[in-house]
């Protein structure tokens, strides 16, 4: 019996070697992770049980157990390259249902999930799909819009892949201002107003407006203090120089006239502007509003060359103030976007990719989908860092970086091997030793042995 019980001694410390050196090998490899070999004793048992005087007869090994520990998370200059800072799996499948290019709006079938990995080095294909070094495709949730507000199906897989066509351009639909106009201000000389006569308004204001296929428009306000009436303006809107006549406050609505373009350098209505004595705004249009509507603006009355939708945008006035200070702009944007090309990629913490243009718009391309499980060393090791789901593992539970127990997603990084070469290498040493440490017990064995036979 002392052969064999030396011999287990020796095949668990070949083992122990094994495991030491696979993780040495394996120490620069991206998501990999360490494995410890474990072991338990073996006796020889009966009915009765086992003997109070029972040896033993040697060890096993019950099981290399791998170690899911994060690893160190490193910066590279990929956006492509993701690592999870905490719990979770990217999910990943070998085959999957891609949009037919010649119905590019007809349903496309889940895909369904076959893999998991911590290696976030991913990369593009030649159809634009997203996957790993082995041709993996990485899947994320399907997005229920352009945008991120509008949410992810959660649970709905689909390929991830990264749309390298032309921002389309948006229309302006909200143009906002924050004004301070100067309640000490003088009326203008001239009291005709005229846009091209500087001394008939008191200040002017412009902000670049885009239709429905990206064309540029100019839209300036003319601000002319109300000599009739106090803590009163009124606000004039000229598209490219021509002048649009309001279809009425936002609340309650007014129906627009056929056309809100009024003619070159021809004032439409104004819109009333006024304040409280204490400086803020009050009324909008007429009625207690901070916005006000301008619709139907027929741009072709505009530039006969171009022949879009008519234009329709909010004005709004919210946070606009008269007191005595010179006129200021404090803040002035609009919504609109002309057509851009993709620039690049970014992917934030709870894995949404967004596709950045040009134009400085972006779109929601999905959101990353990650996997967690009740064991996770249950799980079956395919190599390549994938594992696969087992029935020890228990059923994955799918959800987004930094929700329900998931980890961050951290774009352009890469998780690195959890490998600790230092202990290794002190592991190696130890398994060296208990491997010489057996094989002089056989050595011993076979010298008893002779010495009986000699005798």
């Amino acid at each position: 019996m002392g052969f064999a019980t030396a011999l287990s001694g020796l095949k668990a410390a070949s083992t122990n070697l094994q495991v030491t050196g696979n993780n040495i090998a394996n120490a620069q490899t991206v998501g990999f992770k360490e494995s410890r070999a474990e072991f338990a004793d073996v006796y020889a048992s009966s009915l009765s049980g086992v003997s109070k005087t029972q040896p033993g007869t040697g060890v096993r090994v019950t099981e290399v157990a791998q170690q899911f520990n994060q690893g160190n998370i490193e910066a590279t200059q990929n956006s492509l390259d993701l690592a999870v800072s905490g719990n979770g799996f990217f999910v990943l499948s070998d085959n999957v249902n891609l949009p037919d290019p010649n119905n590019p709006t007809a349903p496309v079938d889940p895909s369904v999930p076959t893999a998991y990995t911590r290696n976030g080095a991913f990369q593009l294909n030649s159809a634009g799909n997203v996957v790993n070094s082995e041709g993996k495709y990485l899947l994320a949730f399907a997005p229920n819009g352009t945008t991120a507000a509008e949410g992810f199906s959660t649970g709905v897989f689909r390929p991830l892949t990264i749309d390298t066509s032309q921002g389309l351009p948006s229309a302006t639909e909200n143009i906002a201002m924050k004004l301070n106009l100067n309640g000490a201000a003088n009326n203008p000389t001239n009291t005709t107003f005229d846009p091209k006569d500087p001394l008939s308004y008191n200040n002017m204001t412009s902000v670049t407006t885009y239709d429905t296929q990206g064309n540029a428009h100019i839209a300036s306000t003319y601000y002319v203090k109300d000599p009739a009436a106090a803590n009163a303006w009124n606000a004039y809107l000229f598209i490219d120089g021509y002048g649009i006549t309001t279809g009425g406050p936002s609340t309650p609505p007014l129906p627009a006239p056929d056309s809100s373009v009024v003619g070159l350098n021809m004032a439409g209505d104004p819109v009333p502007l006024t304040f409280t004595a204490t400086g803020l705004l009050d009324t909008v249009g007429g009625v207690t509003a901070t916005k006000v509507e301008f619709g139907n603006i027929d741009l072709t009355q505009i530039n006969p060359n171009i022949s879009v939708k008519p234009m329709a945008f909010n004005l709004e006035y919210a946070g606009t103030t008269q007191t005595a200070t010179p006129f200021s702009v404090n803040a002035l944007t609009q919504d609109g976007l002309p057509a851009g090309n993709l620039t690049g990629i970014d992917v934030d913490g709870t894995g949404v990719v967004f596709a950045r243009y040009s134009n400085g718009g972006s779109k929601a391309l999905g959101q990353v989908a990650l996997a967690r499980f009740q064991s996770s060393q249950a799980l079956a090791k395919l190599g390549d860092t994938t594992w696969a789901k087992t029935s020890s593992s228990g059923q994955p539970i799918y959800g987004a970086g930094g929700d329900n127990n998931f980890g961050t997603i951290q774009s352009s990084a890469l998780e690195g091997s959890n490998v600790d070469l230092s202990a290794q290498l002190v592991k190696l040493i130890v398994a060296q030793q208990s491997y010489q440490a057996n094989s002089q017990a056989i050595t011993t064995e076979k010298t008893l042995i002779e010495t009986i036979l000699r005798a």
